[in-house]
């Protein structure tokens, strides 16, 4: 049997989010890692700071970022992290289908305002127009 990489499932992934082609394939080709900001997307290599937290999450924790969302909350910056965990066995629940384009989606949680307040947990992602965006 051949082994599924943590990459596969990401761009398996990707895919049922139904996310823009060129995105998915600069992961695919380029290990490029896109970040969303209401639906419209960029390549986090644009942004140093949110490049190197991405580096930094996936280092500590062992797991593989493959999108990520920027949104204010009241008066918090916050960046959602989608991941694959390093456990094949969590790979079920990392993007489950919630209706209506919206999906429940593990994530690292980065509150850039409040650091402290950062976290691994789920987060719903709305897919649309090939991008994505933080609903809940």
């Amino acid at each position: 049997m051949e082994q599924v990489t943590k990459k596969d499932k990401a761009l398996e992934l990707m895919k049922k989010l139904d996310i823009y082609k060129p995105y998915i394939d600069g992961f695919k080709n380029d290990n490029l890692v896109c970040f969303f900001e209401r639906f419209a997307g960029f390549w986090d290599f644009q942004n140093k700071e949110l490049e190197a937290k991405r580096k930094e999450i996936e280092q500590k924790y062992n797991c593989l970022v493959y999108a990520i969302t920027h949104e204010f909350l009241y008066d918090d910056e916050i960046y959602n992290f989608l991941i694959v965990s390093n456990y094949p066995e969590e790979w079920d629940y990392a993007l489950q289908d919630a209706g209506h384009h919206e999906y429940y989606a593990s994530a690292y949680v980065w509150n850039k305002s409040c650091d402290w307040c950062s976290e691994f947990g789920d987060v719903v992602i709305e897919s649309a127009f090939g991008g994505l965006r933080r609903v809940a």
